[in-house]
């Protein structure tokens, strides 16, 4: 078994989210969260016992079980939760998982929530499989569901997926991405999931076609917000608050929403040598980008389209009854607008 590699040292300049920040709105589902838990561990112990271990340990890492708590949350928002919803919860959590394992290859990194990735771990070839693996157990649960729909909807979104991590590394490098680009790429990638789970949770109790499209814009421009999020949080954010690897999508060539205001609104001198770096794959720490005149701005600029995306998230909440539920839906848009708050870049 290969030595698991270290993690890079933090960057000492990064601003890390302060430890007030509120919690994910999990109270309502907290027992359904549990059950979607003891349901994962069950799934990887259908697995061969040689494999077994490896999804185990994959799963541990995966973090906040977000879309399994949307799932949920639609669910009860729309007439209450059943073992449907989780089901549906697993299944979009381990899909969630195997791409997890796959970006961690592409991207190179070593840390995950604190813990060695699959590919440090194991190497990159056995966490391809367990990723493959992963992908096609979920993908087999999902035909168990009797309305048809719900398959192909998983299915959709799990191609969604990994179209999106096709799209991104086929525009890697390319300066001539446009920001509705961008946005195309990240909801394929990260949002077709949140989408998923949102219209998902509703479909299972029979909502009709309206509550169903608006949970599903819902989850789309929650998914949205939360790649934005993630993409400013690698930029200007501190590896040992964050749990993972950070700086890595420059290096790889990933222009993220804040990197594309930055080359928009760049003199052209900056631009130049910007782009020249960016070329090179040359590593950029935030003391080199913060000399460049409109850095703070662009990553402002990413983070007020981030946080204007969340007002036509509760926007979509408004077919939805009053209930708890609706207004802990309500809740997680707040909470990624705290999030966005505090990652502004270091002063």
């Amino acid at each position: 078994m290969p030595p698991v590699h270290s993690s890079p040292d933090a960057t000492s300049t990064a601003r890390s989210i302060p430890p007030d920040a509120p919690t994910f709105p999990f109270e309502l589902v907290r027992s359904g969260l549990e059950q979607v838990d003891l349901a994962i561990r069950a799934q990887a112990r259908a697995f061969d016992p040689a494999v077994e271990g490896y999804v185990t340990y994959v799963c541990q890492a995966s973090g906040k079980r977000i879309r399994p708590a949307l799932a949920l949350l639609a669910g009860g928002a729309t007439g209450g939760t059943h073992e449907g919803h989780t089901r549906l919860s697993v299944i979009l959590e381990m899909i969630h998982i195997a791409s997890l394992v796959h970006d961690d290859i592409m991207d190179g990194a070593d840390v995950r929530r604190s813990m060695p990735t699959a590919s440090a771990k194991w190497g990159s070839s056995l966490a391809v499989l367990l990723g493959d693996s992963l992908f096609a157990y979920a993908l087999e649960q999902a035909t168990e569901f009797d309305d048809m729909a719900v398959c192909r909807i998983i299915s959709r979104a799990s191609r969604d997926v990994c179209s999106g991590e096709i799209l991104q590394t086929q525009r890697r490098f390319d300066l001539n991405l446009s920001v509705p680009d961008y946005l195309r790429i990240i909801e394929m990638k990260t949002a077709a999931l949140f989408a998923a789970a949102a219209e998902l949770g509703a479909r299972l109790n029979g909502a009709n076609e309206a509550t169903q499209a608006a949970l599903r814009s819902y989850g789309l421009r929650l998914g949205t917000v939360y790649q934005i999020y993630d993409d400013c949080l690698d930029l200007v954010g501190d590896e040992t608050t964050a749990g993972k690897t950070l700086r890595t999508d420059l290096i790889k060539g990933k222009l993220t929403l804040p990197v594309l205001y930055l080359l928009m609104n760049a003199t052209e001198p900056q631009k130049t040598k910007l782009n020249r770096m960016l070329l090179k794959g040359e590593p950029m720490d935030t003391s080199i980008l913060a000399g460049i005149a409109d850095y703070e701005g662009a990553v402002e600029q990413a983070i007020r389209q981030a946080q204007s995306m969340l007002q036509g998230a509760v926007d979509d909440l408004t077919i939805l009854p009053p209930s708890p539920h609706r207004s802990a839906l309500e809740q997680i848009t707040s909470f990624l607008h705290h999030l966005l708050d505090n990652c502004r870049v270091p002063v």
